[in-house]
C-alpha cells in the first residue's frame, strides 16, 4: 500500500486535529479512520463515469499514536471493488496531500 505519513506529532496535535476532522464529519466507521473526499474535479474519468453507482470518492486516513497515515489509494464509498477504486494518480496524490499538509497548518500544527 502507497501512503503519505507524517510523523513525530505531539499528542495534543493529534488531539487538536482528530476533532477537527470529526467536526467536518470525515470520521470513519472505526476508531482513529477518517475518510476525506476527492474533489470530483481531479477524479479519474472512469471514476466520474462511475460516480453515480461507486461514489463519492475519498481517500482513508489513520491516526495513530503520534503520526498520520494517508492511504493513496482512491476509495469508493459505494462499493469496496471496482476498477475505478485505484491508486491516486500524480494531480490527486499532489492536491491530496497539499490539502493534508495546509489543514494540518491552518489548525497551527507545526509540521
Amino acid at each position: 500500500m502507497k501512503n503519505y505519513l507524517i510523523e513525530e506529532l505531539y499528542e495534543e496535535d493529534i488531539t487538536k486535529i482528530t476533532d477537527a476532522l470529526t467536526e467536518l464529519g470525515f470520521k470513519g466507521p472505526l476508531d482513529g479512520i477518517f475518510y476525506i473526499p476527492v474533489p470530483d474535479n481531479i477524479l479519474q474519468p472512469e471514476q466520474v463515469e462511475h460516480h453515480g453507482e461507486c461514489g463519492p470518492y475519498f481517500m482513508a486516513l489513520e491516526i495513530l499514536p503520534g503520526c498520520l497515515k494517508m492511504e493513496l489509494l482512491v476509495r469508493a464509498r459505494n462499493k469496496m471493488r471496482c476498477s475505478c477504486v485505484a491508486y491516486a494518480n500524480k494531480d490527486q496524490r499532489n492536491h491530496m496531500m497539499d490539502y493534508l499538509d495546509e489543514f494540518i497548518n491552518d489548525l497551527g500544527v507545526v509540521i
